[in-house]
Order: C-alpha cells, then structure tokens, then sequence
C-alpha cells in the first residue's frame, strides 16, 4: 500500500472500488426495499425489524464468502436467501419468479438512488481527469443485491459514469475481490484500453476503503493500492 506522503506522482491507470469508496446506499431505498418483502414474503409475520436484520445477515454473510472463495454469489440467489429466512427455511422459493423480483428491485433502486460517497467525490475525480490526462480509469467492483448492469444505470444518473474507462463488476464475471484472477483481469483491460502488450504493474493504482478485498487483493496482484474512507484518508488525498 502507498504512502500519504508518494501520492504526489501521477499513475498510468487509476482504479475505483465502487461502494463506500465512491457512493454509498440511499437510506430511503433500503427501508422501501424490507418494506416491499416484509408485505410480500412474510408468511411468518416477522417484525419489520427483523426483516431488516436478515437483510443485513445475508449481505454480510455472501460478502465474506465471496471475499473467501474468490467467487459471486448472484442477487437473485441472495434474494431468494433472504425470503427463506424470513420464512424459517419453509417457503415454496420454486413459486418466485427471480426476474421480475430482480426488476421490482431495480426499478425500486432508480428511485431511491445511491449518492456519492462524498462531497468531494465528483470534483477530485474531475479534476484527477484533468491533471492526469494520459492516465486511464476504472471501477473494480463486487456486487450483491445490486447487479453491474444496475450500476451503470446509476452511475449515468448520479453523472460518474463519464469518469471511466471500463467498468468490472463481480456478477458479470463471476470472480470478487480479493480474487488475484479478477485483478489479472483488469490489468489485461487495461492493457488492451492503452494498446500496451505489457506495463509496470506499480504505475496501477487501485482505490478502495476494504482491507482486504481492495488492499490485499490488489497488492496480491502486484497493483499499488490506496485505502481511504475506513482510516483517516479521503478521496481528496489523490490530489495532495
């Protein structure tokens, strides 16, 4: 991981985790969301407190077992994890049609839509856009409830989308941070967006506020790596 003090040199290639390093959930959207299954997927007549919590227990929990494996837990699967937990592991989840609670969920998101992660969030990548003009950029990011082709819809929306170069997302290649796979993945991306046959892999940057997923997966993968928004650094130390 770089230091505060080298984040002065200008990187060939900045990459983005997404959630709680660039935006962040809308409060609005996760209440409507346990609401809609507290009314529809509630045979056991949970409090809506507690379809909370098992919403919680379930992003936790495939969050640590992508992170372990190296691979992608869907979000219809996650769905269906959760409304056969409400029930207490009796409810007919062959009677759910997946795609249209995927579509409801979308449509629900679009309306409740994440923000930036941050005031600042914008103008540093706007103005790191500016200052490194032969730099490339783009987001590496796992999924859950939320699948990558949602994502771009947001990021159109909340105007970050023109940031960046490509976009990765877990669900669409079935691989999570940490995997070193996935961060090979990303450099090959890279490479192919520079036509470049190779690189220093230290002149790739990878931002993200998990320890883990972002810090040692990237520097597993040989990639610099900055962490910011769970310690004392922000986005705006990219521009210091």
């Amino acid at each position: 991981m770089i230091s505060h003090n080298s984040l002065m040199k200008i990187y060939e290639h900045y990459s983005f985790d997404l959630w709680m390093t660039l935006i962040k959930s809308n409060p609005a959207f996760k209440l409507e969301r346990t609401k809609f299954f507290y009314n529809n997927f509630n045979t056991r007549e949970k409090t809506i407190e507690e379809v909370g919590l098992i919403f919680r227990q379930i992003d936790v929990m495939c969050n640590a077992i992508n992170e372990k494996t190296g691979g992608n837990i869907d979000a219809e699967e996650m769905y269906l994890m959760v409304i056969s937990t409400i029930n207490d592991y009796h409810y007919p989840l062959q009677e759910v049609k997946v795609a249209a609670l995927y579509a409801e969920m979308e449509e629900l998101l679009l309306k409740y839509l994440p923000v930036a992660y941050s005031n600042d969030t914008a103008k540093v990548l706007y103005e790191l856009k500016q200052k490194a003009t032969d730099s490339t950029f783009s987001l590496l990011s796992n999924t859950a409830f939320i699948k990558g082709s949602t994502l771009r819809k947001v990021l159109k929306r909340i105007e970050l989308y023109q940031y960046f170069d490509f976009q990765l997302y877990s669900d669409e290649i079935g691989m999570s941070k940490p995997n070193e796979k996935l961060f090979k993945l990303m450099v090959e991306a890279i490479l192919e967006r520079r036509g470049l046959d190779n690189m220093d892999l230290k002149e790739i940057l990878h931002i993200g506020d998990n320890p883990k997923a972002d810090i040692w997966g990237a520097e597993k993968a040989g990639v610099s790596s900055l962490l910011i928004n769970s310690n004392n650094l922000t986005i705006s130390t990219l521009l210091n």
